[in-house]
């Protein structure tokens, strides 16, 4: 829930800057992220719209910018995080979009996928070296 702190720390390839727009961090809060030019657009606005911090899962919408009204109608991404066999955790991650009608998406997603691979592995990697970061 602390991404727009860490995105811009961990990813700064990627992410400019982010800042909460809206609300207190719960249900309903908006927060903006801020894209360098490797991305194809230069913000996104997204609303958490669940939450269960006990469980470790949140939903969130793409209410502004990252292509809504340009190629996307919706966006919305479900994460979760869940206990892996080995003592670990495994991220699960559900990212659901409706295209606009008339535009069709070749490379994006796969280039999506791993971009939010990659960001997760440096999430990872960060939480690995700083345990005591978010206890």
């Amino acid at each position: 829930m602390d991404w727009h702190t860490l995105a811009p720390k961990l990813a700064s390839d990627v992410v400019a800057s982010a800042h909460p727009v809206e609300g207190e961090g719960g249900v309903g809060s908006v927060r903006q992220f801020n894209f360098t030019s490797v991305m194809p657009f230069g913000f996104m606005k997204e609303r958490l719209e669940f939450l269960d911090a006990d469980k470790c899962e949140c939903k969130s919408t793409l209410v502004e910018g990252g292509g809504i009204g340009v190629a996307i109608e919706t966006a919305t991404s479900h994460i979760k995080v869940e206990p892996a066999a080995d003592g670990g955790s495994v991220v699960k991650v559900d990212s659901t979009y409706k295209l606009l009608p008339g535009v069709e998406v070749k490379d994006e997603i796969a280039k999506a996928k791993e971009s939010v691979t990659a960001i997760f592995k440096a999430a990872e990697a960060y939480l690995v070296a700083n345990t005591d970061a978010y206890n």
